[in-house]
């Protein structure tokens, strides 16, 4: 758990981004509204956070999921996140299955050219081995000089 209550603060970095996403071109906010804003939303991240683990410490789970913090919205009357959220989980989840599927054939394209490899070192092999077969042994090469 966090030392200090600055510790439970979001990055100031990314509540900056936020901010400057949110807003219109040029317009500026202060330091102390940043600050403001942070706390602001550190506060509101605590909060839901402790909501949905009601929910999932009801259910018996150690595990936060998805449908916790949703009930735990709806249990905090912000309602009408509800749908832009089940949005922003949809597409979450349909990045990483393609995150998954790109990864899976990755991992088989890795498999065929190591398979692909394989075979052709064992060819090689074959190929050493028959051309080994095929020459006489030196001794026996000199030995029918010799007697020509």
């Amino acid at each position: 758990m966090a030392e200090r209550p600055e510790d439970l603060n979001l990055p100031n970095a990314v509540i900056t981004r936020i901010i400057k996403e949110a807003l219109p071109d040029g317009v500026n906010v202060s330091k102390e509204a940043r600050r403001a804003i942070s706390q602001a939303a550190s506060v509101f991240v605590l909060y839901a956070t402790s909501c949905a683990n009601n929910f999932a410490m009801k259910a018996k789970r150690k595990t936060l999921n998805a449908g916790d913090v949703l009930a735990a919205m709806e249990e905090m009357e912000f309602e009408r996140f509800l749908e832009p959220l089940r949005e922003a989980l949809e597409v979450y989840k349909k990045g990483q299955k393609g995150k998954k599927e790109v990864s899976e054939q990755k991992r088989k394209d890795k498999e065929k050219k190591a398979d692909a490899e394989n075979d052709k070192s064992r060819e090689e092999e074959e190929e050493e081995e028959h051309m080994e077969e095929e020459e006489p042994p030196e001794e026996e090469a000199e030995e029918e000089e010799v007697e020509n």
